[in-house]
């Protein structure tokens, strides 16, 4: 009776079974999570909420709340609930309707349905378990005894003579009960550990999904807007192409009608010859004295320096585009938009701090290890193969073997600086070589005062000098063999590329002569 009770007060009041997933609402009362979902996904188009069993009403959609205190009773209820219909035992007793068993005795190898359980003998030796139709796994295979407790040094159940007689003679033993109450302790220890193991899936799996929908409501706006961009980008491109394949087209077209202006030209005044030859030829005076256009045949000047300026200017064009130049720019046009590629796929800049024990002595380094000034006290730190021991540098903790990756550095408080990359190999002892940029183990990008210098293997090239930001980007791509410094004005301008093959690790490096300047921000990709 008391079983019924409970399973009662277990049962959801929409599906009238017992509770699924229990969750409750703010009113208090509880239902299977798929139920009231299904509930509330009706009400929905009523524009209004309500509890199913008290009808309280809701202004929003209720939150879910999981009782999972209910959900324990609940699985503690159904794993003590004998399943008569799956188990197939029948009570012994009733031969003319099959009826049920509830449970089986061991001693007299019978199974009782809950009538005839009711006047079976209470004894001691009359060992009920639940019901079975198999009595024998239930007695020891030696003695052929009920198996009534436990070994705990050979983990199996053993029965009165194994204690006494048997191999299992002097061995720390349990009744089964107590041993059984033992190991469902440890299983509800288990239990309760994967449970809050699943909860803490289910709550990563709401996140995601969670994160999933704003970073598909923010996919949209993005889609439209990069759409644009490459669509605004390819016109602009088909336009230059145009713009460059008609110069070239058009430079033969306009040398094509200088000569035809010229062959025109050309018979125009061999048109004045003729006519002047005939005037010479003309023994009468009047006549040739008389002829109204001689003004305009002795006027050999008109257009003629004109057109030997023009003549002069497509003698010297020499009909030839600079397609290098157009080359270059759009091979670093290229570039640009590889590293733009590459940035859907870094997450943000790497996080670089500065080791102390590669400091030279006249550089202070703050307690973060991002910044780092010119000193005019030296540090006393201990001079080390490390350590840098002529030059104002310092390399990075961290180093890159592969991927891509990027870095930032304030030179705003500096105006003479150098930041770069350079290998674990580089110099330290003082000579010209350890300087970022004087070997073929650094590669560096150099401010001393308003001229600005990219630098490696100790050559140089000469940036404009109107930087206008005090920020500079490295950024890295190890596999393919670049390194690249750009200005983080607006919009991001790019300064210069080195490419190679990378041999070693690489290390930021940073060089301050006056000042201080700060590696910016950093998180772990």
């Amino acid at each position: 009776m008391a079983s019924a009770n409970l399973r009662a007060e277990l049962e959801c009041s929409v599906c009238l079974d017992i509770y699924t997933d229990p969750v409750m609402l703010r009113c208090g009362h509880n239902f299977c999570r798929v139920c009231i979902d299904r509930v509330l996904d009706t009400q929905e188009a009523s524009g209004g909420y309500s509890c199913p069993e008290c009808r309280e009403k809701f202004p929003d959609r209720p939150a879910l709340q999981r009782n999972i205190t209910l959900r324990n009773i609940v699985e503690n209820f159904l794993s003590a609930q004998p399943d008569h219909k799956e188990s197939g035992v029948f009570c012994t007793y009733c031969v003319d309707s099959p009826v049920p068993a509830v449970r089986s005795c061991l001693h007299c190898e019978v199974s009782l349905c809950d009538k005839h359980l009711r006047v079976h003998k209470k004894s001691p030796e009359h060992i009920l378990c639940d019901p079975t139709l198999s009595m024998e796994s239930r007695k020891c295979s030696v003695h052929k005894k009920i198996l009534e407790y436990y070994c705990t040094e050979d983990e199996t159940c053993i029965c009165v003579s194994c204690t006494l007689a048997g191999e299992h003679r002097g061995h720390q033993v349990e009744m089964m009960d107590e041993a059984s109450e033992k190991k469902k302790e440890t299983l509800r220890n288990v239990l309760q550990n994967l449970l809050t193991k699943r909860e803490e899936t289910e709550e990563r799996v709401q996140s995601l999904q969670e994160h999933r929908r704003k970073v598909e409501e923010k996919a949209s706006g993005d889609t439209e807007r990069v759409t644009v961009l490459f669509r605004d980008l390819r016109r602009r491109l088909e336009d230059l192409e145009k713009r460059v394949l008609r110069e070239i087209s058009g430079r033969a077209e306009r040398i094509s009608i200088s000569i035809r202006d010229l062959e025109i030209k050309k018979e125009e005044l061999s048109r004045k010859m003729r006519h002047i030859e005939e005037l010479c030829n003309m023994t009468d005076p009047l006549t040739v004295l008389q002829e109204s256009d001689t003004g305009d045949l002795c006027d050999t000047e008109d257009g003629h320096n004109e057109d030997r300026e023009r003549h002069e200017k497509l003698l010297h064009d020499g009909g030839c585009l600079d397609v290098d130049g157009i080359s270059h720019t759009l091979h670093t046009l290229s570039d640009i938009i590889t590293e733009v590629n590459v940035s859907f796929y870094i997450q943000g800049a790497a996080d670089i701090l500065l080791d102390l024990n590669t400091a030279n002595n006249n550089l202070h380094i703050s307690d973060d290890r991002k910044t780092v000034s010119r000193s005019d006290r030296k540090q006393n730190h201990p001079e080390t193969p490390e350590r840098f021991q002529y030059y104002l540098q310092v390399l990075s903790s961290r180093s890159f073997s592969s991927g891509r990756h990027y870095w930032e550095v304030d030179v705003g408080g500096s105006d003479w600086w150098k930041v770069g990359m350079c290998y674990p190999s580089i110099d330290r002892r003082g000579g010209v070589q350890s300087l970022i940029g004087n070997s073929n183990k650094s590669w560096g990008l150099w401010r001393k005062g308003d001229q600005y210098v990219v630098i490696h293997d100790s050559k140089e090239i000469f940036l404009p000098p109107n930087i206008s930001s005090n920020r500079v980007r490295i950024y890295l791509d190890y596999e393919v063999g670049r390194i690249s410094f750009y200005d983080l004005c607006d919009p991001i301008r790019h300064l210069h590329t080195f490419t190679t093959t990378f041999t070693e690790p690489l290390h930021a490096v940073i060089g301050v002569w006056r000042g201080c300047i700060k590696i910016c921000g950093g998180n772990r990709e």
